[in-house]
C-alpha cells in the first residue's frame, strides 16, 4: 500500500472540533492534504479503501491517522485496535485526541498501540496550539519508516 507521508486522516465526529483541527494543521503549513471522515466506519472504509472509498487514487492511504475516542457507531477504541492489528496500515502513527480523560480509555488506548494520547483543552487557543505542536512533531521532527 502506498502512503502519503504529509497528508493526515482525522476521524472527529463534532464539526466544530474538526475544522478547527484542520484550521490550525492549514496554519502550520506542513500537510499536504486533510481528510476528515465522521465515524469509525467511514475511517475504516477510507484506510481499507472500501465502500465510497475505493479509489486508491482519490483516497490514498496518509502518514498520520488523528483518531477521537467518542464517535458514533465504531468508537476509536475499535478503530484503533483495527488499524493496528491490521498489516497494511498498522505502522501508520494514530494520535489519540480526545476529550476523554478517563484512565481506562488512555490504558486502552496504549495497550492497543496509540503512538500518542492526547487530552483536548477547552480553550480555543489552547486548542490550536496542541494541533500545531501535534503538526510539526509528526510532520517536520518525527522520522517514519519507510512504507
Amino acid at each position: 500500500m502506498k502512503y502519503q507521508p504529509s497528508n493526515i486522516l482525522l476521524v472527529e465526529d463534532e464539526e466544530a472540533h474538526a475544522e478547527l483541527t484542520k484550521r490550525a494543521i492549514r496554519k502550520t503549513g506542513n500537510a499536504n492534504r486533510i481528510d476528515i471522515v465522521p465515524d469509525g466506519e467511514q475511517a475504516l472504509d477510507y484506510l481499507m479503501n472500501c465502500g465510497d472509498y475505493s479509489d486508491k487514487a482519490e483516497y490514498p492511504c496518509p502518514g498520520l491517522i488523528i483518531l477521537d475516542i467518542k464517535l458514533p457507531g465504531i468508537d476509536g477504541i475499535e478503530v484503533l485496535k483495527t488499524i493496528k492489528q491490521h498489516p497494511a496500515v498498522r505502522q501508520i502513527p494514530v494520535i489519540m485526541l480526545t476529550t476523554s480523560e478517563n484512565e481506562a480509555d488512555i490504558e486502552q488506548s496504549y495497550k492497543n498501540y496509540a503512538n500518542s494520547y492526547l487530552i483536548k483543552p477547552v480553550g480555543f487557543q489552547e486548542f490550536e496550539e496542541k494541533v500545531m505542536q501535534i503538526d510539526s512533531y509528526w510532520m517536520l521532527l518525527n522520522k517514519p519508516p519507510s512504507f
